[in-house]
């Protein structure tokens, strides 16, 4: 049985006022502001086609990834829903501010910068100089790892995790997950392979038991059903194998740019 947290009558039917629009982004975002609150909001006029998802999608996609959060109980997630817009329909999610002061996912020119933090991938920076991406090694943040395979995101870039302060890391941009192809790509592999925890498992099986319940029928106007039975499958095979998935040879497995 799941419970997801509902925008309150003014969030949906309150004026939307654009402060701004947020650059670069691949797709049309705004911040702004309903009844006092920030919020980002997405019209689906702006997305860009992909040649992997259907058109006109990506905001369904954000608000299925909201529930799913809800579901695990883990609040990976902001608040976010659908509602009309200056541009038109669209997602629209609470605004989040990170704490300057905290770090989940960096690059560093020598690994010994940030002890007991895992190490990703080595490349070169923007002057030919070696670093090296790692993401700290933290529950939270494993958390969305997991959250992340399940929904199948195929975009977990740094810039993607908003390190709050406290230690709550909120994860964004879920627009093209939930695909029915294996489609992960995250800069968290810090932990590939490495067996689900108590906590994990037990979100994994109260996620199991609400695909089978009410949560599917609030995915439905959300997703296909094919996706739908495409996450049941994800999540039955993380609990029967136990533990956070291997990259595949047969796609990236670091979303470009990583932040």
């Amino acid at each position: 049985m799941s419970t997801a947290r509902e925008p309150g009558a003014d969030l949906l039917t309150g004026d939307l006022e654009l402060h701004g629009r947020v650059m670069p982004a691949s797709n049309a975002t705004f911040v702004g502001e309903v009844c006092g609150t920030t919020v980002v909001y997405k019209p689906i006029a702006g997305e860009r086609p992909l040649w992997d998802f259907p058109d006109g999608t990506l905001a369904a996609r954000e608000r299925a990834a909201y529930l799913v959060s809800e579901a695990l109980g883990w609040d990976v997630v902001p608040l976010t829903f659908l509602r009309d817009g200056p541009h038109g329909p669209g997602m629209v999610q609470v605004w989040q501010e990170p704490d300057d002061a905290e770090d989940a996912v960096t690059v560093v020119r020598d690994l010994r910068e940030r002890p007991g933090w895992l190490h990703v991938f080595d490349g070169v920076d923007d002057r030919d100089h070696e670093v090296a991406l790692v993401h700290e090694d933290s529950a939270a943040l494993r958390r969305m790892a997991v959250f992340d395979a399940a929904i199948n995101n195929a975009d977990r870039k740094g810039g993607h995790v908003l390190p709050m302060a406290g230690g709550h890391r909120y994860g964004v941009d879920h627009g093209v997950s939930f695909h029915t192809d294996p489609k992960l790509r995250t800069v968290l592999w810090g932990w590939a392979g490495s067996p689900l925890d108590a906590d994990e498992l037990g979100g994994l099986h109260v996620l199991a038991e609400a695909l089978d319940e009410d949560l599917a029928d609030a995915l439905a106007p959300l997703l296909t059903a094919f996706e739908i039975e495409a996450t049941r499958r994800r999540v039955a095979r993380l609990l029967r194998v136990g533990a956070l998935p291997i990259p595949r040879g047969d796609w990236p497995a670091i979303p470009w740019p990583p932040f």
